[in-house]
């Protein structure tokens, strides 16, 4: 095995098990991963078409009208008319959807900060902001 193959089977066990320690430490959740996948994307893209959703999510259409629908009855998203375009609809967070999501970021950013400072020492914090560059790297690269 490479030295390549070996540092990006390490890195994608690390960044797992990270993700999922995180995901442990949200608060306990009313929704389920999909719709939250929605939600975010929502929060950061801003309002989107049912279709484009499903596109940026690599799902079938049909699936995503089924969250869109779930997410609409919680009150968490809402449809509206494209005012650029009316054969179009819109969907979008409502100030509920937005909470749900800003609870659960805080909550997460509050576990991780606090691991940091509890687990790595002055030095080791350093090179961790140095890594987050290299990380950022991997995660823009076109390949």
């Amino acid at each position: 095995m490479s030295r390549s193959d070996e540092a990006a089977e390490q890195l994608r066990t690390v960044v797992g098990a990270l993700v999922r320690r995180l995901r442990a430490e949200a608060p306990v959740e009313e929704h389920s991963w999909p719709q939250l996948v929605v939600m975010k994307r929502l929060d950061r893209e801003g309002p989107m078409t049912t279709a484009d959703l499903a596109r940026a999510e690599r799902i079938k259409p049909q699936t995503m009208g089924e969250l869109v629908a779930e997410l609409e009855a919680a009150e968490l998203v809402a449809r509206h008319d494209d005012a650029n375009d009316g054969r179009r609809r819109l969907v979008s967070l409502t100030r509920a959807g937005s909470r749900a999501i800003a609870a659960g970021r805080a909550a997460r950013q509050s576990w991780l900060a606090r691991a940091i400072d509890s687990q790595l020492d002055a030095r080791e914090q350093r090179e961790l902001v140095a890594a987050l560059d290299l990380l950022r790297k991997l995660a823009e690269a076109k390949e």
